[in-house]
C-alpha cells in the first residue's frame, strides 16, 4: 500500500506526535468508540482507539500493535481514511485513521477503558478531542461524490440517468444545473431532491443558499469564487457545506468557514478541460496533507480509481464523468 508524506509539508517532525487510529466498523454498520481515562490528557473525551507510533514505525505496523495491545484484536482488512493534524498548544498530534473493516478476535478494554460501539449518526453526540472530530465526517460521507451535468437537454434524460446512478449505489449527489430559469431550477430541484430522499441520498446545489432551502436539498456547495466571497459559513450547521478548492489557499480556506468537506481538482487530466495543468496524486496528497477535513479528488476519476485516492489522502473520488450514469 502506498502512504502518504509522514508529515504535512513544512511541519517540524521533532514536535509531531504521530498517532495511528483505527475507525473499526462492524457489520452493522456501527463504529467502535473508547473513553480515555480522566486523568490521560483529553482525559474522559471519547476517541478512535489508536496510539503513538514508535520511532521508525510504520503505519500498518502501528496500527496493528496498537489495536492488539488496546483491544486485543489482529486487523485484517483496512484502509486509509483522513490525516488530521491539530495544534493542542502544549502538543502537536498528527492522526493516521485507517478504516477497519475486518480483524480477528473479539475487540474489548484490555486496559479497562470503556468501549461503545455507535451508530455513524450519532458520533457527533460523543464529546470527542478535537482531533478526533474531522474523522466523523470523513465517516459520514461516501466515497464517491456525483455532479450531475450542468446541462439539462431532456429532462427526461436526467432523470433517468438520476435513477440509474442511485440504482448504482450514490448517495451523495451535487445538484449543478445552470442556464435555466429560476421557477424551472426550483420545480426540477424539488422533484430531483425527493428522489433522491426516497433512495436514502442527499443533495447539495450548486446555487444559492434560498434556493437550497427551497427545493428541500440537504446542503450548498460552494464554486471557488463563492468560496473566496464567503466571510463566515453560509449554510447553517445541520446542512452539509462543500467548496471546490484548486490552491492550498482555498483549502484552508474551505475548512476556515466550516465546510464540511472539499473538493480539490483537477488531479488527472480531463476531456472537459483539456489545457488545464493537472495537480497528479503526489501534489494532491500534499495539499490535502494538512487540512483539517475530507477532501474529494476531482478531474479524470472514476471508481476504478478509489485505492489511489484513498492511499493518497482522498475521501473518495468526485466527478460527472465516470460516476454519473448516463441513460439512453
Amino acid at each position: 500500500m502506498t502512504n502518504p508524506p509522514t508529515a504535512p509539508p513544512g511541519s517540524r517532525d521533532r514536535d509531531l506526535i504521530h498517532v495511528a487510529a483505527a475507525a473499526l466498523v462492524d457489520r452493522a454498520g456501527r463504529i467502535l468508540l473508547a473513553q480515555r481515562a480522566d486523568d490521560a490528557h483529553q482525559g474522559g473525551l471519547w476517541e478512535f482507539p489508536g496510539g503513538k507510533l514508535e520511532p521508525g514505525e510504520g503505519i500498518d505496523d502501528g496500527l496493528a500493535r496498537e489495536l492488539h495491545e488496546e483491544l486485543g484484536i489482529v486487523p485484517l482488512r483496512h484502509r486509509p481514511l483522513i490525516r488530521v493534524t491539530h495544534d493542542y498548544g502544549d502538543r502537536r498530534v498528527l492522526l493516521a485513521v485507517h478504516l477497519v473493516s475486518e480483524w480477528h478476535g473479539d475487540p474489548h478494554g484490555r486496559e479497562g477503558q470503556p468501549l461503545r460501539w455507535v451508530e455513524p449518526a450519532r458520533l457527533a453526540t460523543y464529546p470527542m478531542p478535537p482531533a478526533d472530530v474531522p474523522i466523523v465526517a470523513a465517516l459520514t460521507l461516501p466515497s464517491s461524490y456525483v455532479i450531475t451535468p450542468p446541462q439539462i437537454g431532456d429532462e427526461r434524460r436526467l432523470f433517468a440517468g438520476l435513477e440509474a446512478t442511485l440504482g448504482a449505489g450514490a448517495r451523495l449527489l451535487q445538484l449543478r444545473l445552470f442556464d435555466i430559469t429560476g421557477s424551472e431550477l426550483h420545480r426540477i430541484g424539488r422533484r430531483f431532491c425527493a428522489v433522491c430522499r426516497e433512495q436514502g441520498a442527499r443533495v447539495l446545489l450548486n446555487g444559492d443558499v434560498g434556493v437550497m432551502r427551497a427545493i428541500g436539498a440537504d446542503g450548498l456547495h460552494l464554486s471557488s469564487r463563492q468560496l473566496n466571497a464567503a466571510m463566515t459559513r453560509p449554510a447553517a450547521h445541520g446542512e452539509l457545506l462543500a467548496a471546490s478548492c484548486h490552491t492550498p489557499t482555498d483549502l484552508m480556506r474551505a475548512a476556515a468557514i466550516g465546510a464540511d468537506f472539499a473538493l480539490l481538482s483537477p488531479v488527472l487530466p480531463t476531456r472537459s478541460h483539456p489545457d488545464a495543468d493537472p495537480l497528479g496524486w503526489d501534489t494532491f496528497a500534499a495539499w490535502v496533507d494538512p487540512v483539517p477535513l475530507p477532501v474529494y479528488a476531482l478531474g479524470g476519476m472514476s471508481p476504478e480509481l478509489l485505492d489511489i485516492a484513498f492511499a493518497h489522502g482522498a475521501q473518495g473520488v468526485a466527478g460527472i464523468r465516470g460516476l454519473w450514469i448516463e441513460s439512453a
